[in-house]
């Protein structure tokens, strides 16, 4: 049973807060910019109203995954945070003499009241209307990047996942104290996931068991991740990888295995629209949909920056039907007319190549200028791909022939259909407004190196756009105060 959570707090100690904890504590801000009662409104469907043991109040059980994102935090660590610290406690609206909860009860939280919420566009969308209503927000242009998330299994098996953090956890507790050495347990050296938890749950024991490493910082968050890992992966067993993540590309030479999110952002670096992809997804597909969301958030977009990713055919069409300016160099190899199987094979900018439906990309490519000096045609790009990762395509059928010793896909470099775009983008008018593009780099910096979006905390495409929706909300409210102090 969940009951509203604005009832007075009946507590003698109340006023300790207003002593402790500083005007411009971050925390304190946020709680006084942010109506938090939407969170309720929008979870109310998902508890029993009249049956039951009474349920923690879900906007603190939100308000603790907040702190999650906002200090990077594991289950544990921000439940034994809230115990201590009063702007913790001040935050999630407890008295200072108040029991946490276990920190369990935020997988639980997770998994069965978020689950199903379009969490991502809401939150967004509720930033940015506070955003609107301070007067934060002037312009009127959007700024679009897309910025990769690791996947928390990373190609690899439980087990190896499993090893990596019992060694992270291994080093940590050598740094405080080397002669533990002698009391752990023998490392595991069979290939066998069973072996790998009992070695895990035994190292895990040694430790717990000196109070004085346990109370070092850095060995208990390594702990703590440790046991949340094993928690976590023990559902997914049987699974080698995450079967949502998906191998994308930062060059032609580096790839990543995960996630994909695509950003626009105001000009005063408020995000106003997101969409989570798989890894293997290229950015420009994404920019109707940026628009769109950025609108229905109550954002007025009449201007839309971003790189040469966004410069496709389909983009610049979008643009002129949408009534808003395109601020994004040509690429030849990309804005080319009348493109076969655009469906199929979708072009790369960070590798420079294309990629085919399976995300498997080029491995080489040719430019013959021959066409156009026999027959005073526009040259063509052919890419390679690898025919032995054809072979075993899941999508082979119909796209690579039995028995072929090569699998090209080829391309016209230029087309006149672009000649207003390739005029627009000499304009000072252009060029002045694509130096506002840097500002969304910074943005996808503090999302991954501050809150943790490096790297996915759990597995799927659900807890990845949950995890963003966190992320975003957090940094979109800082961002915020931060403005509204600088008035």
């Amino acid at each position: 049973m969940v009951e509203q959570q604005q009832k007075l707090v009946l507590s003698p100690y109340m006023d300790i807060y207003e002593l402790v904890i500083p005007k411009d504590n971050l925390l304190r801000q946020m709680k006084e910019l942010v109506d938090f009662s939407f969170i309720y409104e929008e979870l109310i469907d998902k508890y029993c109203l009249n049956n039951g043991r009474n349920a923690v109040p879900p906007v603190r059980m939100f308000k603790y995954l907040l702190l999650k994102s906002i200090y990077d935090l594991s289950d544990i660590d921000v439940v034994e945070r809230s115990k201590y610290d009063m702007s913790f406690k001040y935050f999630l609206d407890m008295a200072p003499e108040e029991a946490v909860i276990n920190p369990s009860s935020l997988t639980k939280f997770r998994k069965l009241r978020l689950k199903d919420m379009n969490l991502l566009d809401m939150l967004i969308a509720k930033t940015v209307r506070i955003a609107l209503e301070k007067g934060i927000i002037k312009s009127k242009s959007i700024i679009v990047d897309a910025t990769h998330t690791k996947s928390r299994r990373n190609q690899k098996t439980p087990r190896q996942a499993l090893l990596e953090q019992s060694k992270k956890l291994r080093r940590a507790v050598y740094e405080i104290d080397e002669s533990m050495k002698k009391l752990f347990p023998a490392k595991n050296t069979e290939d066998s996931l069973e072996k790998e938890l009992e070695y895990c749950h035994a190292l895990i024991s040694v430790i717990k068991g000196k109070d004085d490493l346990c109370s070092y910082p850095k060995a208990e968050e390594r702990l703590n991740l440790l046991e949340e890992s094993v928690k976590d992966d023990l559902e997914h067993i049987e699974t080698s990888r995450d079967a949502d993540a998906k191998t994308g590309h930062k060059t032609a030479d580096t790839a990543f295995f995960g996630y994909k999110t695509h950003i626009a952002m105001s000009e005063e670096r408020i995000i106003t629209a997101a969409t989570v992809t798989s890894g293997e997804k290229t950015d420009g597909k994404e920019l109707p949909e940026l628009v769109r969301k950025s609108r229905e958030a109550g954002m007025e977009v009449e201007m839309v920056i971003g790189d040469k990713a966004y410069s496709e055919q389909k983009n610049i069409e979008a643009a002129q039907d949408g009534g808003y300016e395109l601020i994004s160099r040509l690429n030849g190899v990309i804005t080319q007319g009348n493109r076969t199987k655009e469906d199929e094979f979708e072009f790369n900018k960070d590798a420079g190549m294309y990629q085919c439906k399976a995300g498997h990309l080029a491995v080489r490519k040719y430019l013959d200028r021959r066409e156009k000096e026999k027959k005073n045609k526009n040259p063509r790009m052919t890419h390679y791909f690898d025919v032995e990762k054809c072979k075993r395509c899941p999508y082979r059928d119909g796209c690579y022939k039995e028995g072929a010793k090569k699998k090209t896909y080829s391309e016209t470099l230029k087309s006149d259909a672009h000649s207003k775009q390739a005029e627009f983008q000499e304009t000072e008018h252009f060029k002045e407004k694509m130096k506002e593009r840097y500002k969304i780099e910074a943005k996808n910096s503090e999302l991954k190196h501050r809150h943790g979006y490096d790297t996915a905390s759990s597995s799927g495409l659900i807890n990845m756009e949950m995890q963003g929706a966190m992320a975003i909300f957090a940094v979109n409210l800082k961002r915020i105060i931060k403005l509204i102090n600088e008035k």
